[in-house]
């Protein structure tokens, strides 16, 4: 295994949730709520960094800063994943009213109003429109991002073993 393999691995599976995530956009025609744009965009952080590091092949400290890079947009993506988990399981008459979605939000506010509108939620968020496992998608966006994180914070601890970054075995890798 290669110093660079975690960095990819790291970059292909985000590339992967998002590619399923624009098929049951375009395909499937499930619209995005701002929150479910918001993870998108934490996934394609991860996926950003993934590649870029993947690419740097970095030793060292610069391993450890490129762990921490990873496990800033996974760790945001989960939270909001997370509110919007609990939104999910608010009783009917607890839900948000229905705002504004994503593009028109884009289109007509300042950038910091629209990651407060869409942190704070809208009744599109509450909606649970595709399941697998019985899971929602916000749920396996958490555990997906939770993973991502915790990768993340190992980059940042663990030192490679001098075998996994040489691809030597034996004596000689010493």
């Amino acid at each position: 295994m290669h110093a660079r393999a975690p960095f990819f691995f790291a970059f292909a599976l985000t590339a992967g949730l998002l590619g399923f995530g624009y098929y049951l956009e375009y395909a499937k025609g499930l619209e995005p709520c701002p929150m479910c744009m918001m993870q998108r965009l934490a996934f394609l952080g991860v996926a950003a960094i993934g590649l870029i590091a993947a690419l740097h092949g970095p030793q060292g400290a610069v391993r450890r800063f490129y762990g921490v890079l990873i496990a800033l947009p996974a760790g945001i993506g989960g939270a909001v994943a997370t509110r919007q988990i609990w939104l999910q399981h608010l009783p009917a008459d607890r839900v948000p009213e229905c705002g504004p979605g994503w593009n028109y939000m884009i289109d007509a506010y300042p950038l910091a109003d629209v990651i407060r509108q869409a942190l704070r939620g809208t009744g599109d968020c509450a909606e649970v429109s595709w399941t697998f496992l019985g899971r929602s998608i916000p749920e396996w966006s958490v555990i997906w991002f939770a993973l991502l994180f915790i990768g993340g914070l190992m980059l940042l601890v663990a030192r490679p073993q001098h075998w996994l970054v040489t691809g030597r075995t034996g004596p000689e890798a010493a």
